[in-house]
């Protein structure tokens, strides 16, 4: 495929900015360094670059607390750090629209594009646009990539993307979308040849979403016109009657920022247990606090429900794969998520009773996710397609 190089990766969040620096070659992928830039618009002290053990890298001392500066800040580490010179930088884009169907090179016509693609994720797109114009001006000519998040679920069947409303929506583009699916890509390619088959992956987090596949091509996935739908998240409410928003809507006070809170930021396991947000809290606190248990449950009869329903879908459940920070590190969740589905040959890994008799076991695997060593893959791959280089 070429020489190695070094690809800078950059997940763009709306107060955080993440990096992991590659080295990719023919011969292997090498993680050269990782970190976060945290606070960015709420520490109006200034930054710090820290990496995943919380040493701090590089401190800005002029007070500066945008992602103008957080880029700057990083981009100035020390040498050492390997981040002073890289050959090319692949950014997380979370929205594509409609018709991106893989990775693609930034140029003056993608980012007309992006830029038109605001109002289909306000909160997400506006910050990685400044980081990528913040790029550019740094390293003129430096090739750049965008991994859309939205991609992967693009090979999904029509029935599966559209919404049930009238179709004048769907063609300006109204439509389930999906997410996180640079993590599914990820995952199916970890699990190599065991990927073959009905698998459903459950991607948990403070943002959690889910997916159906078959032999690899995503059928139906959780999350829909936005990252707000699906199942019960850390703040986000998943799936609700839409009654309720223009319940609200007709009340003093309650426009449509408001209601964006509430569903975003005020709902979830934050909303039901009056508490927190983060499942490891919830977990200490559930023996104690019926509600913070009522979270819990609710978040994992919510994952049940939808693994239930994609199973539909596929005819039946040959794997079943936990992933992100929740599915990863609680196995509690998991084991409580496993319950119920026996219906299915469903046996958690960490339960080691036999399935019911005349039912084959569906296989639970935990497959730690790593969308920034994706984006790096699709960003080497794209650039020496056809051996075009950086």
């Amino acid at each position: 495929m070429g020489s190695p190089c070094d690809i800078l990766c950059l997940n763009c969040g709306s107060s955080s900015l993440k990096f992991s620096l590659y080295t990719m070659s023919d011969a292997g992928e090498s993680l050269r360094d990782r970190g976060s830039v945290e606070g960015i618009g709420v520490e109006p002290w200034g930054l710090e670059v820290r990496d995943e053990d919380g040493m701090v890298l590089a401190k800005s001392e002029d007070g500066s607390s945008d992602h103008d500066a957080a880029l700057e800040l990083l981009l100035d580490a020390p040498r050492e750090r390997g981040v002073s010179r890289v050959d090319a930088v692949g950014h997380r884009v979370v929205h594509g629209g409609p018709n991106r169907t893989g990775p693609a090179r930034i140029d003056a016509d993608l980012l007309e594009e992006l830029r038109a693609r605001i109002p289909l994720a306000p909160l997400h797109l506006p910050h990685e646009l400044r980081v990528i114009e913040a790029t550019a001006a740094r390293w003129p000519g430096l090739p750049q990539v965008a991994c859309f998040d939205t991609a992967f679920h693009r090979r999904m069947p029509e029935i599966a993307q559209r919404l049930p409303l009238p179709r004048w929506l769907f063609d300006e583009g109204v439509r389930r979308y999906g997410y996180h699916g640079l993590s599914y890509e990820y995952v199916l390619q970890t699990l190599g040849n065991d990927a073959r088959g009905r698998v459903i992956i459950a991607h948990l987090g403070n943002g959690s979403s889910l997916v159906a596949t078959r032999d690899g091509r995503p059928i139906d996935t959780t999350m829909g016109f936005t990252p707000t739908g699906g199942v019960v998240m850390g703040t986000r409410s998943g799936d609700l009657d839409p009654g309720v928003l223009v319940h609200r809507l007709g009340r003093p006070g309650w426009d449509p920022a408001r209601v964006d809170r509430l569903v975003n930021h005020e709902a979830g396991l934050l909303g039901i247990s009056g508490r927190s947000a983060d499942m490891r809290r919830l977990l200490e606190l559930r023996g104690a606090d019926p509600d913070a248990d009522q979270a819990v449950r609710m978040f994992c009869r919510s994952v049940r429900m939808a693994i239930g329903a994609l199973a539909t879908e596929l005819g039946g459940l040959d794997l079943l794969v936990f992933t992100g920070g929740i599915g990863e590190r609680a196995p509690a969740v998991r084991r409580e998520i496993c319950e119920g589905l026996e219906h299915l040959g469903v046996v958690c890994a960490e339960d080691a009773s036999p399935p019911s008799r005349g039912r084959a076991s569906a296989r639970v695997r935990v497959v730690p996710t790593d969308e920034n060593l994706m984006i790096a893959r699709q960003t080497r791959s794209l650039l020496f397609r056809e051996g075009r280089g950086p």
